[in-house]
């Protein structure tokens, strides 16, 4: 009799810890807030937003999505583009966003994720001209934000007259009044706006070259989500659902609602700078077509 009440007792006992264990989360991964995924972001479409208690943009649906994978309550950390880097320094938040490319030096001081999409820098443009390389903006006025990394590239280009802007409103307005001829811009950027203002009549074009004298402008560029350096077990789960993404061609579906239709965005062309550095020599870059 007594043996029997153990049994019963114990098979009461597995019933129970069987279904915990169903409940759980699948992931117990260490963040900053137990339980939740602190984000970082400016707050700049298409990249990152937050609306009805979920992120938006195309990071943060991306951001959104892997958090409710991994069983994680998003918590939205809005600040000025300067302070993002410096908070996942300093672990005050988890995971940074906002249409950051992979650079070599940002993989010294952060984590960096795989790719959740590819750029190359282009020509913003009226619909009269069809210019897509650098040969093409020879002797043209061409604007451009301050402070992005590529502008000594562009004063290299024969005859080109750079036009510094402090954003890219003021740098298409100019373009619309005739004042420049063209813009290079935040291709992310460029193309959703363009692609909410079809009055505009303009478009974006793809440097067609890959030419090693001009790499910021013309090379293979892979926008990313940045990790403090203490975090490795959240990084392989965040990479793992982006694996995931890509294999399912669900980012072609978020880039579809901000814009990003062309393969430019999805399937990467070109040398992949991170092999020796952040990533194996092996390592392939996910696409989709």
């Amino acid at each position: 009799m007594k043996t029997s009440k153990v049994k019963r007792f114990s098979g009461i006992c597995a019933g129970f810890l069987v279904s915990v264990l169903a409940a759980a989360p699948v992931f117990a991964l260490e963040t900053v807030e137990p339980g939740s995924l602190t984000i970082a972001f400016s707050g700049d479409m298409p990249g990152t937003g937050y609306q009805d208690s979920r992120m938006v943009g195309y990071d943060g649906e991306i951001l959104q999505q892997i958090s409710e994978k991994l069983g994680l309550k998003v918590k939205p950390a809005l600040m000025e583009w300067s302070g993002t880097i410096a908070s996942v320094q300093s672990k005050r938040v988890d995971v940074m966003a906002g249409t950051m490319g992979w650079t070599e030096q940002r993989s010294k001081i952060m984590t960096l994720s795989d790719p959740i999409h590819y750029f190359k820098n282009g020509i913003t443009q009226t619909d009269k001209t069809h210019w897509n390389s650098l040969k093409d903006l020879q002797g043209k006025k061409v604007g451009t934000i301050t402070g992005f990394s590529f502008i000594p590239e562009m004063r290299k280009i024969d005859g080109l007259q750079v036009a510094l802007y402090d954003t890219s409103d003021a740098a298409v307005r100019d373009l619309l009044a005739g004042r420049i001829d063209a813009v290079i811009g935040d291709p992310p950027v460029m193309q959703y706006a363009i692609s909410r203002n079809e009055q505009w009549h303009l478009h974006f074009n793809a440097f067609v070259d890959n030419d090693p004298n001009f790499p910021l402008l013309t090379g293979l560029g892979q926008v990313v989500f940045g990790f403090n350096k203490a975090s490795p077990e959240l990084v392989t789960a965040v990479n793992a659902q982006i694996q995931t993404l890509w294999k399912n061609c669900e980012m072609r579906k978020i880039g579809a609602r901000y814009g990003l239709t062309q393969d430019v965005w999805f399937m990467p062309e070109g040398k992949d700078l991170r092999l020796g550095v952040d990533r194996p020599a092996d390592w392939t870059l996910p696409g989709c077509k």
